[in-house]
């Protein structure tokens, strides 16, 4: 690797949003709160912990300003909620939010289906959404989600230019960074070494999040092949869950679980607690029986004689 070992990255939980939204089973408001706590505990300190969406879209997400407002009472915690339109952003900002994640697509096929609206029409509404924060939070920070920057499951390939060319163009509409997501699970370390050096060429250090799927397996090998070239924040679910009802077939995020014991064994600073954060699963279980869960990691355990905090190289 390029980089110097150790170093530290942040790994923003998106669980309680992205998880919860893509699978049928409702979760009750007071198990959300339950898990949002324990994934508190374990020491994550930036939870995506709802979308601002209307609740006959998703009604998963109906509860959404109340899960903020008791995300808000955790210090120090950077409670985040994804909007993909000004409503959305009026109703989180409303509830106090710290950061907003806004997904737009690379793909213009995606877009259609996941937001209705074509990629100059979202480049529009993330214009939008900057003036209202800009007028009634200013603290607050906004991200762009660039989705399906490495394929899209309707359209197939999407070209690198436009994954360039979009990140310029939400930067201009004044987010404060854009990331990359796999929502496909359809990317390779190659490719994800090479888009993230183009915008951030393109874009400098506004270049957000690597937001990865293991729907083939590779998630955790893009997500070191992101540190290689400099990113330093990472999208994780816990126990895998997640993926986009408006991409078929891209199942996975990638398992926070994994992710967390692979960057802490070789020396990289994470703040998560490992076992408490295994013992998140708990009450990630107990508020939605039966839904599978992944993990190499919680299954495996730790390694015998295995210390958190020393490099394991």
């Amino acid at each position: 690797m390029k980089h110097s070992l150790p170093d530290a990255v942040l790994i923003s939980e998106v669980g309680p949003r992205d998880g919860l939204q893509s699978v049928k089973t409702i979760m009750a408001t007071g198990d959300k709160l339950k898990w949002i706590d324990a994934l508190y505990a374990a020491g994550l300190r930036e939870i995506e912990v709802a979308s601002f969406v209307p609740a006959a879209l998703l009604p998963q997400m109906a509860d959404a300003a109340a899960v903020v407002k008791h995300a808000l009472t955790l210090p120090g915690l950077t409670v985040m909620a994804l909007v993909p339109n000004v409503r959305g952003a009026q109703a989180a900002l409303q509830a106090g939010v710290h950061k907003l994640t806004i997904p737009v697509s690379a793909s213009e096929a995606h877009s259609l289906a996941n937001v209705r609206k074509t990629r100059e029409q979202m480049v529009a509404e993330v214009r939008s959404i900057v003036a209202l924060r800009n007028e009634v939070a200013s603290a607050v920070r906004i991200e762009a989600g660039m989705s399906t920057a490495f394929g899209c499951t309707i359209q197939g390939e999407v070209r690198e230019d436009d994954v360039v060319w979009l990140a310029e163009q939400v930067i201009a509409a004044g987010v404060d960074e854009s990331g990359l997501s796999d929502t496909t699970g359809m990317a390779n370390p190659a490719q994800v070494r090479r888009l993230f050096n183009r915008v951030r060429a393109a874009i400098g250090e506004r270049t957000g999040a690597a937001h990865m799927h293991n729907t083939r397996g590779l998630g955790l090998a893009n997500c070191l092949a992101a540190y290689d070239v400099g990113v330093r924040t990472f999208d994780a679910s816990l126990g895998g869950l997640g993926g986009c009802p408006y991409a078929p077939g891209a199942s996975g995020n990638v398992v926070t679980e994994d992710l967390a014991f692979m960057f802490e064994a070789m020396g990289v600073r994470t703040g998560i607690d490992l076992e408490k954060l295994i013992a998140a699963r708990a009450p990630l279980m107990a508020g939605l029986p039966g839904e599978p869960i992944y993990g190499m990691t919680p299954e495996a355990g730790l390694p015998k004689g295995y210390v958190q905090g020393a490099a394991h190289v």
